[in-house]
């Protein structure tokens, strides 16, 4: 498993246990979303401390957990993003779009 899920009360919290999101686990990660979206948990964070790289497939996940977030009222949150991350998500642009904290207890007190 690519993912460890932890459910809290009003919210889930995604972790990447993998260095690289990309073509082979997007699709995972979009399924865990999906799954989590559909128990009617509106609020996720997702930490990415342990990955340093996230391409294009990567980055597809993350905006349709914020648009599946955002379609129930919810909140997405981003965290523990790595330099490369963050440089390929500064570079498409997504920091406009997406709610993103330095560390996973900033993101906790983003949700309550």
């Amino acid at each position: 498993m690519n993912f460890e899920t932890l459910n809290k009360e009003n919210y889930s919290i995604i972790s990447s246990t993998v260095d690289k999101i990309n073509m082979s686990n997007a699709s995972e990660l979009k399924s865990i979303i999906s799954g989590i979206n559909k128990n009617n948990v509106s609020n996720i964070i997702i930490d990415l401390t342990k990955s340093s790289y996230c391409d294009s497939s990567g980055l597809s996940a993350l905006l349709s957990a914020n648009r599946l977030c955002k379609n129930s009222n919810g909140k997405f949150i981003l965290t523990g993003l790595q330099p490369n991350v963050k440089k390929m998500i500064e570079i498409a642009q997504l920091h406009r779009v997406l709610t993103i904290t330095e560390n996973l207890e900033e993101a906790e007190q983003a949700i309550v």
